[in-house]
Parts: structure tokens; C-alpha cells; sequence
């Protein structure tokens, strides 16, 4: 009966892990199908897909092996993008997305290799020993992919010119904005914003001993500067970055009418790193040479890795920029508007170090850092630097400046 029950126990543990890996592997399947349907770079999507259906063939012995061992039929529970739409994902870019994906193929890895030595079913081993070598190729693909020089592990199948080229046709009137490309803009905004004029608020805090008049006519003073300030950064600086891309383009429009042969072996190499044979990247590049618009627009995209829709908009990238160094500026000063004196000084550094927090877990979203490190890391520098400016402020009012 002991042994009936500990077999019970055990087959439900194995299970329980073997779903656990089907609704990893389908969520890695629909995140990379998702990545390569919106990827403007025909030769990283193509390779997305292989690696998407590598995951699905996972996700096949997964759910074969469950059958087996009279489980039920798993459900995907995940979004039918995968993490493809999530919020870190979309702020980071794609790159930040393939970089997050690298990471999490060295977590199946470690996760895999401790159930190799857990679960103690031999027909589920098997399985994990086969997926294991897979996903130690993929980290491997994704790293290639990172590095601009994608090479494909032995046994995987080569990158083919007809389906770059396809991707390329289907592609061509499709824009590639890098959504929520302004997300970065805004956290960075209410990082600066929060971080200037908390040092300002304090420093006046301890000149004043928390006057709430100086206060409020210093803080704001400052947030208008540093809205406004930031806001023509963001709009100079996106300014600057079409300027650049359309001074380049002029330049290989010139490059390509003078010298046409060059700039279909300069780009033939570009895919040829990537890891088409030279071959059939001849092929594909004589191909996007029959249209001289196209040939411009992937030429430029390959020597500045960027394609015009994928340019902030300046009054988009101004716009975001000071209103969320506003907002972050306004977090400080709001206490002094109900309260003076010491109370109000307290009660601004707590919601100053709580929004310190706030701010550093969001940027966990265009970085690869866990969200708790991030915001202690920014909660330590908050009240540094509060603490900071308040003994210069109470030094100041000392001396009767």
C-alpha cells in the first residue's frame, strides 16, 4: 500500500513537471513566431522560425510522453504572443528581446539538467536528454544572432536564400516601428525628473528647515527647467538621428547610381556574414537590385542596422520625454503643497524613496536586471543623494546664504 501510494506521488510529480516543460516550450514557440513575424531583418526571422519549430517539436514529446503515462491533454495557458508582447519585450526592442530570450534558454538549460536528476522516469529522461542538446543550440543561435554573425549549429538546417527572399518581398511594404519605443523615453524622463529635483527639494528642505514657500518656488522652477529641458533633448537628438539616416541615404543613392556592381557585393557580404552562402546571397541581392528604391532602403538598413520607421518621432520623443520628467519632478514637491516643516520633509522623502523604487523595477523593462535589484539600486542612490543635499542645505542655512 506504502508503495502504491509513493508511486501515486511520484507519477503526479513527473506530471506536474511535464506540463510544466509543454507550457515553456509552446509559449517559447509563440514568442519566436511572433518575434520573426514583426523582425524587418529577413535572415534573423527565418532563423526565429526554425527555432520556434524546434520548440513546438519539444512541446510534441512533451505532450506524446504525458499521453503515456495517462495524464491528460495540456491546454497552453500563455498569451498567443508568447512574451513576444510583453511590456519589456515591446520597450526593449528586438534586440533586448533576443537577449532576454539567450537568458532564458540557460534557465531551461539549468532547469532541465536538475530533472535529469529528479524525476527518475526513464522515458521522460530520454526525452530531456534529447531537448537538452536542442536548447544548448539554441542558446548558442540566439548569442550568433546578438553578435551580427549567425551561425547555424551542426544538424540545423541552413539558412535558405528563397525564403529570405521571401521574407524580404512580403515585408517590403510593411513598416517596422520599434513599438513602445517611447517607454524607454519615459522611464528615463521620470528617472531624471525625480532624481534633480529631489536633490533640490532636499537641499532647500534643510536651508529652510522645510519652508514650504521656498520649497514649492524652487521645485517647481526646476521641473519646468527640467521638463523643458528634456523635452528639447529628446526632440534635438531625434531630430539629429533622421537627419543622419536621410544624410546616409542620400549618400548610397549617390554610392549606387555611380557604382552599382559594388553595392550589390557590398550588401551580397552583409547576408553572407549572416550566414547565407555567397551563392545564393548573390542571388537574393540580384533579386532587391531589380527595384533600385528597395536595393537603397535594405542597404541602409544593413550598414546603419535601422530602417526608417524604426526612427523616434521627434514630437513624439519630446513629447514623452518632458511630461514624464514633469511627472517625475512633481512626485517631490506634491507634500509641500499640504504640509510644511519637518512633517512635510519626512513625508517627501518616503514617497521620493518609494518612487525611487517605482522607477528602478520599470527600468527592468529595457534591461536584462531582475526588477528588485534595479529598484533597491535606485533607492540606495535616492537616499544618498538625499541625504546628501540636505546636510548641504542645513550647512548653507547655517552660514546664512
Amino acid at each position: 500500500m506504502a508503495k502504491e501510494v509513493l508511486n501515486a506521488a511520484r507519477l503526479k510529480k513527473v506530471l506536474t513537471a511535464l506540463e510544466g516543460n509543454w507550457q515553456a516550450e509552446m509559449e517559447g514557440y509563440h514568442t519566436y513566431q511572433a518575434l520573426a513575424n514583426r523582425d524587418s531583418d529577413p535572415v534573423r526571422a527565418q532563423v526565429l522560425r526554425h527555432l520556434a519549430q524546434a520548440e513546438l517539436e519539444h512541446a510534441v514529446l512533451w505532450e506524446s510522453r504525458i499521453q503515456e503515462l495517462g495524464g491528460e491533454k495540456p491546454a497552453y495557458e500563455g498569451a498567443p504572443g508568447g512574451e513576444a508582447d510583453s511590456l519589456a519585450n515591446r520597450a526593449g526592442g528586438i534586440r533586448m528581446a533576443l537577449r532576454r530570450l539567450e537568458i532564458e534558454e540557460s534557465r531551461d538549460i539549468a532547469r532541465y539538467g536538475s530533472q535529469l536528476k529528479e524525476l527518475g522516469d526513464e522515458g521522460s529522461v530520454a526525452i530531456l536528454e534529447h531537448v537538452l542538446e536542442d536548447e544548448k543550440d539554441h542558446h548558442r543561435e540566439l548569442g550568433s544572432l546578438l553578435r551580427g554573425h549567425y551561425q547555424a549549429p551542426a544538424g540545423a538546417p541552413r539558412v535558405d536564400a528563397k525564403a529570405v527572399l521571401d521574407e524580404l518581398l512580403a515585408k517590403r511594404e510593411q513598416g517596422r516601428a520599434q513599438a513602445g519605443s517611447w517607454i524607454g523615453d519615459a522611464i528615463y524622463g521620470v528617472n531624471d525628473g525625480l532624481g534633480a529635483i529631489f536633490g533640490i527639494v532636499s537641499g532647500v528642505s534643510g536651508a529652510t528647515a522645510g519652508d514650504s514657500k521656498y520649497v514649492l518656488l524652487a521645485g517647481i522652477s526646476g521641473m519646468i527647467a527640467s521638463a523643458l529641458s528634456m523635452g528639447s533633448g529628446a526632440y534635438l537628438a531625434a531630430k539629429s538621428e533622421r537627419e543622419i539616416y536621410e544624410a546616409e541615404i542620400a549618400r548610397e543613392r549617390e554610392a549606387i547610381q555611380m557604382n552599382g556592381p559594388e553595392a550589390r557585393e557590398l550588401l551580397s557580404l552583409y547576408y553572407q556574414v549572416k550566414g547565407l552562402p555567397e551563392e545564393e546571397a548573390d542571388r537574393v541581392v540580384d533579386h532587391i537590385a531589380r527595384d533600385p528604391e528597395q536595393m537603397l532602403r535594405v542597404l541602409v538598413g544593413e550598414r546603419l542596422g535601422s530602417t526608417e520607421d524604426a526612427l523616434s518621432n521627434p514630437i513624439v520623443s519630446a513629447s514623452s520625454g518632458a511630461l514624464s520628467t514633469a511627472i517625475g519632478a512633481a512626485i517631490p514637491v506634491v507634500p509641500f503643497f499640504f504640509m510644511h516643516g519637518v512633517p512635510a520633509i519626512i513625508a517627501a522623502a518616503i514617497v521620493s524613496l518609494v518612487a525611487h523604487f517605482a522607477v528602478g523595477a520599470a527600468k527592468s523593462l529595457i534591461t536584462v536586471r531582475s526588477w528588485w535589484s534595479s529598484g533597491m539600486e535606485m533607492t540606495i542612490v535616492g537616499a544618498v543623494e538625499g541625504a546628501v543635499t540636505y546636510g548641504i542645505g542645513i550647512l548653507l542655512g547655517m552660514g546664512g546664504m
